[in-house]
């Protein structure tokens, strides 16, 4: 499975272009713009571009990158689109990615949804602490889960942690610490995690080069882990979410 967005610059195109006729692909619409315009040629537009930048004829998962968007002027017309866009055989899986858990209470009680992307790892456990990861599959929707590696923080060594995370440094020396002693690598330790988990049905990982996709792929395979990392858990927004640390 493919994830990517349309904001996520010239991303579509290059995958069309190597092809990915053995992909399902997931894909994200942008922001719904605030000015004042036709929404459904602009939704039309934003999915029948997207699917020739991705040279596919249809998507396995239509997300909205800001669920925030269909509780908009265009909410109620939105959530419309996506379900013919669905019907019509166009995209199997219409969803929303989301930052917090508290979204989807909203969420759910306009329109069902298939399919969610959410952040999810040993630190940021408020998708199953929240009771949400096994609504969501009671319901029959389908789990996507990112952030495993928070960024990357949770493979850093510990002398390489910028300062401003220092706060914290409680935790990352119990990390560091159980990491040695046990001679797991932080990879290992942070896919244990989401892989552990029934409820999770794919965990999103980004890589830079194909060495580092096998090393993933390598640790993902290997029988669970028993490092304890339940003192790693975080509540702290100004930890378990990036878009907070430019604050720090």
């Amino acid at each position: 499975v493919l994830d990517t967005a349309i904001s996520y610059g010239a991303s579509e195109e290059v995958l069309g272009k190597l092809g990915i006729d053995d992909f399902q692909v997931i894909t994200k619409l942008p922001a719904v713009p605030k000015v004042k315009f036709n929404f459904n040629d602009w939704l039309n537009d934003q999915v029948e571009t997207s699917l020739l930048r991705l040279n596919k004829k249809n998507l396995y998962g239509l997300l909205l990158h800001r669920s925030k968007d269909l509780f908009g002027t265009n909410g109620k017309q939105l959530i419309q689109m996506l379900r013919k866009l669905k019907k019509t055989g166009v995209v199997y899986k219409i969803g929303v990615s989301i930052y917090s858990p508290e979204e989807l209470k909203e969420v759910c009680k306009i329109t069902e949804i298939d399919l969610v992307q959410a952040p999810l790892n040993i630190v940021d456990r408020r998708l199953q602490t929240s009771g949400w990861l096994d609504r969501l599959k009671d319901d029959g929707v389908e789990v996507h889960t990112r952030s495993v590696f928070l960024q990357g923080l949770l493979l850093m060594d510990r002398q390489n942690i910028p300062e401003k995370f220092s706060r914290w440094s409680k935790l990352w020396e119990h990390w560091h610490d159980n990491l040695n002693n046990s001679g797991t690598s932080p990879l290992a330790a942070c896919l244990a995690y989401p892989l552990s988990l029934k409820e999770v049905d794919r965990v999103i990982i980004g890589v830079d080069s194909v060495e580092q996709f096998s090393e993933v792929l390598f640790h993902a395979e290997q029988p669970e882990l028993m490092l304890d990392t339940t003192y790693m858990k975080s509540e702290d927004l100004n930890l378990i979410n990036p878009s907070n640390w430019n604050n720090l």
